[in-house]
């Protein structure tokens, strides 16, 4: 499972020019799912996100979590972030969990995120979305938990 975090002073997500989600100072987090992921690989990620140390404490360093700030977290689904892109000129998406499975743990994670934590909003699956954001820093970071099969 792959999370791509941004750290953001705004973000939201469009679906057929209506907002379906969006946040202040938080996370913006696109989500890929891999064939072999499963409950820990949900469990896992969710885990990292909630205490990844992105933002800044009172000497400048990255010390605080978006739980120790208090921030949102936008989970926004994105199949093409398990896009195999070693060779040729066009993404292979053979990596890339089933939509039915991949729909099925980015809600699990969705979920879990609710239960974790206050502020979370989500972008919708198998939408076209359109995302707005701010970037603070700019911070991005890729977070990858192994699927549980990486032959899978």
């Amino acid at each position: 499972m792959i999370g791509l975090l941004q750290r953001v002073t705004r973000a939201s997500v469009e679906v057929d020019g209506q907002t379906v989600g969006s946040i202040d100072v938080g996370l913006l987090v696109l989500v890929g799912v891999e064939r072999g992921d499963g409950p820990a690989q949900v469990e896992r990620l969710l885990e990292r996100l909630l205490g990844y140390r992105v933002f800044e404490d009172a000497e400048g360093r990255m010390n605080l979590s978006v739980r120790d700030i208090q921030g949102g977290l936008l989970l926004v689904p994105q199949f093409t972030l398990a896009a195999d892109t070693r060779k040729g000129m066009r993404p292979s998406f053979t990596p890339a969990a089933p939509p039915e499975e991949g729909e099925r743990l980015f809600n699990e994670l969705v979920s879990q995120a609710r239960h974790a934590w206050p502020h979370v909003a989500t972008g919708q699956f198998g939408a076209h979305m359109a995302v707005s954001l701010i970037n603070d820093g700019p911070v991005t970071l890729s977070l990858r938990v192994p699927p549980a099969d990486p032959h899978a």
